[in-house]
C-alpha cells in the first residue's frame, strides 16, 4: 500500500517562506485532491456534519486509524500533539481531526480518545461504510475491519497523516507508523510551520 501510495506522490517540495528555505518533509500531489466533498459527523459535537477543511487560514490535520490500536495510532496522536505544542501560537490555526476506520467500536469511545491527544479536536465516525469509503477515497487511505474464528477483531489501515487546507485540497501526506520512515514531531512542526506561512 505505501509503495502504490508514493508512487502517486511527488517529490517533497522547496518552499520559500520569510527567507528561509524549507524543504517539506512531507510528500505533495499534482494535482492536489480535494478532499471535503463528504462531511462526516463529528461527535465532538453531537454528530453535527463536519466537512474536511480547514478553518480560513488555517490547516486541517486529519489521521485515519481506530482506538483499539495498540501502536501506530496511539503514537501518531501522541506525535500531533507534540508538533502542535512545538508550533506556540501558531498552534491556534491548526484543527486536528480523526477519522474512525472502526466505527463500530470506537463510536462510543472516539471523543474521549481524540480529546485525551488534542483538547478540542474533532472525532469523525459513521457507521455508514458507503460515507466512510467515500471519505477515505480522495485521500486514497485503504482499511479492512475482519473477525477470525476466534472472534478476534483485526483492522488494518494505511499509516499516513494529512494536511487539508482552507480549499478543502490535500496539500501534504506524512508517512507515520514505527519505522525510519515516519515522519518526526518536530519535521510535522516544521512542516506546519511552512504551510501556515505559505
Amino acid at each position: 500500500m505505501r509503495r502504490a501510495l508514493a508512487a502517486l506522490l511527488l517529490a517533497p517540495v522547496l518552499a520559500s517562506c520569510g527567507g528561509d528555505d524549507h524543504e517539506l518533509v512531507g510528500l505533495t500531489r499534482d494535482p492536489e485532491p480535494q478532499v471535503d466533498a463528504v462531511a462526516l459527523p463529528d461527535l465532538s459535537h453531537d454528530g453535527a456534519p463536519f466537512e474536511i477543511r480547514a478553518p480560513t487560514d488555517g490547516l486541517l490535520v486529519v489521521y485515519f486509524g481506530y482506538t483499539n490500536c495498540p501502536d501506530v495510532c496511539p503514537t501518531t496522536m501522541a506525535d500531533v500533539k507534540t508538533a502542535l505544542d512545538d508550533l506556540g501560537d501558531d498552534a491556534e490555526r491548526v484543527e486536528v481531526a480523526m477519522v474512525s476506520v472502526d466505527p463500530e467500536r470506537d463510536i462510543p469511545v472516539l471523543d474521549d480518545y481524540v480529546q485525551s491527544f488534542v483538547p478540542g479536536g474533532h472525532a469523525l465516525a459513521t457507521d455508514d461504510q458507503a460515507a466512510l469509503q467515500s471519505a477515505a477515497a480522495p485521500f486514497g487511505v485503504s482499511y479492512q475491519v475482519t473477525t477470525g474464528p476466534d472472534g478476534k477483531i483485526d483492522v488494518s489501515h494505511s499509516s499516513y497523516l494529512f494536511a487539508v487546507d482552507d480549499a478543502g485540497k490535500l496539500v501534504v501526506t506524512w508517512p507515520v507508523g514505527l519505522d525510519e520512515t515516519s515522519t518526526s514531531a518536530d519535521d510535522l512542526a516544521a512542516d506546519m510551520r511552512r504551510l501556515l506561512g505559505a
